[in-house]
């Protein structure tokens, strides 16, 4: 028995790849870690500021000190990776992931944990484009759709199982351990990738487009720090010149690729309404499920005051229905048409938003459960068909750009949600606590320090509490009394911000839903194209090693 995979998927005879689904699980469990790295972190932020003293500013880049090398470099990655190997790129992504995920452990600072989420986040740039490739290229065609459904159900899946997992290390140990969970199950896929993957990399592969390729960085970089910078910390000088950067970088970035014999990157393929299409559906849908679930992990937590596993618990519905969306692509898409399915979850997906906006102070958890439900459903429902569309769209020796161009949109639109929808978030927080406020006497000191964040409002009103402790009878019948109402407050007013911000990003999803829906094509024109395709299919590159 081998104990390494040596013989790329176009060399074996007797049909596809025996062990495809088993190597399907490998790029799975890689997808699942890289995913979860950030999900985790929301539940593990708490307690993690208050062992590190991490300021409001600390937390917002320990978050995206992974972010943005992970957006920036997976464009040049991935085309790395089909030159050389898509295989080396996992294995090498997962012990850079695995290093930093070590360092984070260890670290004691709040510039050395953003530091080790940053190299974390250069080796989830390897291996997200690395796990599409390497499926694209494992699985005959007839099965490629059937298995990009499993690997978006993973991608959901991780969304909810992040606070799960780190809510149960939670319970006995400290924020350091969801960093080291990541390191034996990095290790098992590093084995698994070796014993049950394919090698893989274009068969003919000229020199590669490094001046696009650092263009594409300095963009994409630049626009993700951009949208980091500006709604949370303001539009000062560097969010200012951070859009400079973006923009210009853009425009090279263009000019360069549409002038390049052999660019990293054909930008014509924009013009393909599918194309786009796909890649605006995945952008705007991450934006909406990346905001979403910013704000209600936190309105679980601080507002209905469940501790980290319950959390997780509580978001198990999400995961759920994603795999019943899953199930339900896998059977309408074929029937009904890609246009179809997409729009489904797209308006499903609107609807879940707007469920949300009906929240109040007075909401419990089961007034989450529908959004939760609808929302997984719609992951499902509409990202398989979009992600298939867009790998579809590029020839076997550019796998690793087309999952690196998928992968980017998901990422610039779950950035994008989280600092759009986390900035209308805190200025309805804040507008509505100054309100529900005013006239109790709290000093402005103290309102301005409860306006930071829903945990800062609940630290005041906590304060406000030991003061009553200590205080004369009737000076702490009062306090006490106005704990409570402080209390009362932050969470009424959060509330009311979660129903305005799910409002906004309802707003956003129905635009973008009407917008997706003219630009994809309809199940005729599509059908049409796929058969011009296949006719110039010969001239497309085979895959080897």
């Amino acid at each position: 028995m081998r104990l390494v995979m040596n013989e790329p998927v176009e060399r074996m005879e007797g049909g596809p790849y025996a062990k495809r689904w088993w190597a399907l699980l490998v790029l799975c469990l890689s997808l699942l870690i890289i995913v979860m790295a950030n999900t985790a972190l929301t539940v593990a932020a708490p307690d993690m500021t208050q062992d590190l003293g991490l300021t409001s500013s600390d937390l917002q880049w320990v978050i995206d000190g992974y972010t943005v090398p992970y957006a920036a470099l997976m464009l040049l990655l991935g085309a790395i990776g089909d030159k050389y190997s898509r295989r080396g790129a996992l294995v090498l992504g997962l012990v850079v992931f695995g290093a930093g995920s070590v360092a984070g452990s260890l670290v004691d600072s709040s510039t050395g944990v953003i530091a080790a989420r940053a190299v974390m986040g250069v080796g989830a740039a390897m291996i997200m484009p690395a796990t599409l490739s390497l499926l694209a290229a494992t699985f005959p065609r007839a099965e490629r759709a059937k298995a990009i459904v499993l690997w978006t159900a993973t991608a959901g899946l991780a969304i909810a199982a992040g606070p799960l997992v780190a809510g149960a290390l939670l319970e006995n140990h400290g924020w350091s351990s969801t960093f080291l969970i990541n390191v034996p199950v990095a290790a098992l896929a590093i084995v698994g990738a070796f014993a049950l993957v394919p090698p893989s990399k274009a068969a003919r592969h000229g020199r590669i487009d490094y001046v696009g390729g650092l263009l594409s960085v300095v963009w994409t970089g630049a626009l993700v720090y951009m949208i980091i910078q500006g709604p949370h910390f303001g539009w000062d000088a560097k969010a200012v010149a951070a859009a400079v950067v973006a923009g210009a970088g853009l425009v090279a970035f263009v000019v360069w690729e549409l002038r390049h014999p052999r660019p990293v990157l054909d930008v014509r393929r924009f013009l393909d309404r599918g194309f786009a299409g796909s890649n605006l559906a995945v952008a705007l849908f991450f934006l909406a499920v990346f905001g979403a679930f910013y704000y209600l992990t936190q309105h679980l937590q601080f507002v209905l005051g469940y501790d980290p596993f319950d959390t997780g618990v509580r978001m198990l519905p999400l995961a759920g229905a994603v795999f019943v969306g899953s199930a339900l692509t896998g059977f309408l898409t074929p029937r009904l048409g890609m246009k179809v399915t997409v729009t489904a979850g797209m308006a499903l997906g609107t609807l879940a938003l707007a469920l949300l906006t009906r929240v109040d102070a007075a909401s419990a958890y089961g007034d989450f459960v529908a959004p939760l439900v609808v929302l997984g459903v719609a992951i499902g429902l509409a990202l398989s068909p979009c992600t298939d569309a867009i790998m579809g769209a590029f020839p076997e020796a550019e796998l690793g750009v087309g999952g690196a161009v998928n992968d980017t949109s998901l990422e610039l639109g779950g950035s994008l949600g989280i600092a759009l929808l986390g900035s209308v978030l805190a200025s309805s927080y804040s507008s509505h606590l100054a309100d529900a406020t005013e006239g109790s006497g709290l000093p402005a000191s103290a309102l301005a320090t409860a306006q930071d964040s829903v945990g800062a409002g609940y630290a005041v009103a906590h304060g406000i509490g030991e003061q009553a402790a200590h205080a004369a009878p009737v000076q702490a019948a009062q306090l006490a009394e106005g704990a409570r109402r402080m209390t009362d407050a932050v969470g009424s007013a959060f509330a009311d911000a979660v129903a305005h911000t799910s409002l906004v990003g309802a707003a956003i999803l129905a635009v973008g839903t009407v917008l997706v829906a003219a630009l994809l094509p309809g199940r005729k024109a599509r059908t049409e194209a796929e058969a011009g395709a296949g006719a110039g299919a010969g001239d497309r590159e085979p895959v080897r090693v």
